[in-house]
């Protein structure tokens, strides 16, 4: 069974840090892309980060650009996102993604999200 378990969330003030994990079970871990979205209040989801199965390749949105860094640990089967200077902006719900094969087919595959919030 595939789980994609996200953890480090929590209240910070603007201008500090946090490191939100993602652990994944169930599938081969190293053969995927895993991706970081996020979910302000009111508004889209919006894709956060991404990381290939090496980790060699990484992209991020504009609005993170500079301030976040996605990274892996094959060994450990977990992906990071460590977040600096955050901003109000960057409050929402953070999710780990992947796309996996099973059964000849490709599946979307959602963690439950860990609530990020930027306030003083």
């Amino acid at each position: 069974q595939v789980r994609l378990v996200e953890s480090g969330g929590g209240l910070v003030q603007p201008g500090g840090s946090l490191r939100l994990s993602c652990a994944a079970s169930g599938f081969r871990f190293t053969n995927y892309y895993i991706r970081w979205y996020r979910r302000a209040p009111q508004q889209e989801r919006e894709l956060v980060a991404h990381i290939s199965p090496s980790g060699e390749d990484t992209d991020y949105g504009d609005s993170v650009k500079g301030r976040f860094t996605i990274s892996r640990d094959n060994a450990e089967n977990t992906a990071y996102l460590q977040m600096n200077g955050l901003r109000p902006e960057d409050t929402g719900v953070y999710y780990c993604n992947a796309d996996v094969f099973a059964t000849g087919n490709l599946y979307n595959y959602w963690g439950q999200g860990t609530q990020v919030t930027v306030s003083s």
